[in-house]
């Protein structure tokens, strides 16, 4: 065991490739005074959401300027301006640039009365006020959330601008300087927005619910709980790998975070058993990635989607579930192939904790399923959260190794806090993308392009339909490379899902807008394994040792799943469970699973025996057609599934028979 051990990455390797490829994870490591300082912000930042969760929100106003305030703060006394620069103190103008931030927020409470009985333009010194927020959230952002959402912003910014220079559909009367400055800080339809407001209520609750739940050691039970249930199997440390970081998922706001934090466990496991080193890297970062699609969180898109597409958050939840379970069966099926092909064997006995170890801290799970509860019961999601946290204390008391001490109460405070203020910046900086869509209507007419480029291209309108979705497709992976989760459903939701919504009455299908939002959701998640930007497989290389794009590449095989199921659930929504019977929906899913087994066999060239090339073609044609949850569809593909069932199982016994006659 403690030679397994070794193989691990430290904790300092840990944060070093956190560093490198999260944006979110580069802060400084102050020392001193000025760390306490820091710490107690942290702490009173928590204090102030935590009392706000419980005794009820400030108006809308105080409630998201003050939230903010406490984000640009400290993202700029934790936060390098620039890669290289030293982390061991805060420079003088980064002291200046906080002052301005707890100024410019600070404007909103102390002269809220004025505000809000004001009307017509804004002051000259609420111009300034105004131009300050807007310049402080973009540097915010790009130190605690990185370029891309920046570029998009400002480009934006741009567009609301020069409108009238705009070329053709897309020109608009533009906006003076003035109006934009007011509809961006002085209205709750830019950065004091929906993004900011879920942010300064709800998301912040569950991030500090994970972190309650970090300092119970949950990380290392899920790692303890996925190898007695998988190590033992065939390629076991993979399966490992899928279990643990679907479970990580469920409290991880970041597919890179959840690649390092469970891949420098699994990763050097994968190694040992002989897995080749990208395929090792592809699987974690394929399985951490799924952790963001995966209830009852999401990554806390789950939460912003409650506000973006106006459903509640039992159909949210309840429409993730199937997806989910496909996506990540579609990883253990190719794994296990993989596995088969090339005879690789689960954890030899000592390296499987024993089944009563596990059960003594199985108490762990109590808060996950009891928060679980509280929000399909129907309690509103702030309470849901802080119960879920009072819950995490109780449990923890069980066990004195799982009990959480004064001093784990104040870490897990702060390393709450410490995960909100990059959400807290996208959150932000995705309001002034919001708010220049909402000022123009430029998300209808993106919409519109690309059906009319659809339409160009098309013969029919089923051709239009699926190449409109195609082009959506490939613009939310676009705008979802290098975004963290909650700024990544933002920006395709704003941007890409106005396509998708325009079908509906330009072809007049109807495609339910729950579906609309998952379809863009899942393809700006899978931006972090598709290359060239693929950060969680480049954080999975940076472990395993192996090439970033073919790990990358691997990953995006692994993951076809996330590929092939957004289509299938905009064309029926049977899989998200929107108006559809039980049968439809059991039927369905065991289509969809029988559909995954055949698509990874083709992907993976194994099933019982090697398959031929042919053969990964048809079994790719069965899988899709069973995956399609439509009637005639399922019959054919099921057919056929059954007749490459039936031709591998017999040519494997023929293959063991002549193997024991040689042998003999």
């Amino acid at each position: 065991m403690s030679e397994k051990k070794n193989e691990n990455l430290s904790e300092k390797e840990q944060q070093e490739l956190l560093e490198k490829y999260d944006t979110e994870s580069k802060t400084r490591n102050l020392k001193g005074i000025i760390a306490s300082v820091v710490f107690l912000l942290l702490i009173t930042f928590s204090i102030f959401q935590l009392y706000t969760g419980i005794f009820g929100q400030f108006t809308a106003y105080v409630q998201r300027t003050v939230h903010l305030g406490f984000a640009l703060a400290l993202i700029f006394l934790l936060f390098p301006a620039a890669r290289g620069m030293k982390k061991d103190k805060v420079p003088w103008y980064d002291y200046v640039l906080m002052a301005l931030a707890i100024a410019v927020c600070a404007y909103w409470p102390v002269f809220y009365d004025t505000l809000v009985q004001q009307f017509g333009g804004i002051s000259l010194v609420q111009m300034i006020i105004g131009g300050l927020a807007i310049l402080l959230v973009l540097e915010a952002a790009r130190r605690a959330v990185g370029l891309p959402i920046i570029i998009i912003a400002i480009l934006f910014l741009g567009y609301a601008l020069y409108g009238p220079y705009m070329p053709g559909a897309f020109a608009h009367r533009g906006l003076s300087l003035e109006q934009l400055i007011q509809s961006m800080f002085f209205t709750t339809e830019g950065i004091l927005g929906t993004p900011l407001q879920v942010s300064s209520t709800i998301i912040f609750l569950f991030l500090l619910f994970g972190a309650f739940l970090v300092q119970t050691g949950i990380g290392n039970y899920f790692n303890d709980l996925a190898i007695s249930i998988a190590g033992k199997r065939v390629g076991g440390p993979a399966k490992v790998a899928i279990f643990s970081s679907a479970l990580n998922g469920t409290i991880s706001g970041s597919s890179v975070a959840n690649t390092v934090t469970t891949g420098s466990y699994t990763i050097p496991m994968m190694k040992k058993l002989g897995y080749r080193k990208n395929f090792a890297g592809a699987v974690e970062a394929a399985a951490s990635t799924g952790g963001q699609i995966m209830p009852p969180i999401m990554g806390a898109a789950a939460f912003l989607m409650i506000e973006f597409a106006g459903e509640s958050y039992w159909n949210i939840a309840k429409a993730a579930i199937i997806p989910a379970i496909l996506y990540f069966a579609g990883i253990w099926i190719m794994t296990h192939f993989e596995a088969k092909r090339t005879g690789l064997i689960g954890l030899p006995d000592e390296e499987i904790p024993s089944k009563r170890a596990v059960l003594k801290k199985i108490h762990l799970l109590l808060p996950i399923l009891a928060i679980v509860y509280f929000l399909f019961a129907g309690m509103s999601v702030e309470r849901a959260a802080v119960y879920g946290m009072l819950s995490i204390v109780l449990v923890s008391l069980f066990r004195k190794d799982t009990r959480i001490t004064p001093t784990k109460f104040l870490v897990a405070l702060e390393q709450g806090a410490r995960t909100a203020l990059g959400v807290a910046a996208a959150t932000a900086c995705a309001g002034i993308i919001v708010g220049v869509v909402t000022k123009t209507g430029l998300g209808l007419k993106l919409g519109n392009s690309l059906v009319s480029i659809a339409g160009t291209i098309a013969s029919s309108p089923e051709i239009q339909l699926m190449l409109t979705l195609v082009f959506t497709m490939i613009t939310s992976i676009i705008l979802g490379m290098g975004s963290p989760t909650t700024a990544n459903y933002i920006i395709t939701s704003t941007i890409a899902l106005p396509a998708i919504v325009a079908l509906n009455g330009e072809l007049e299908v109807a495609i339910p807008i729950l579906a609309a939002h998952m379809f863009v959701f899942y393809f700006g998640i899978v931006a972090d394994i598709t290359p060239p930007v693929a950060l969680a497989a480049f954080a999975a290389s940076g472990i395993s040792g192996g090439e970033p794009i073919r790990t990358g590449a691997n990953a995006t095989r692994l993951a076809i799943a996330a590929f092939i199921i957004p289509y299938m659930f905009v064309l029926n929504p049977t899989l998200l469970m929107i108006d559809s019977t039980a049968f439809e929906v059991i039927i369905s899913l065991i289509t969809a699973m029988l559909g995954m087994i055949a698509i990874g066999a083709g992907m993976i060239g194994y099933w019982y025996r090697h398959v031929k090339w042919y053969e990964r073609i048809i079994a790719v044609i069965a899988g899709l057609l069973l995956i399609y949850p439509e009637g005639y569809s399922d019959i054919i593909g099921f057919v056929i599934f059954a007749i490459m069932f039936v031709i591998q199982y017999m040519s494997r016994e023929k293959t063991d028979r002549n193997s024991r006659v040689q042998a003999s």
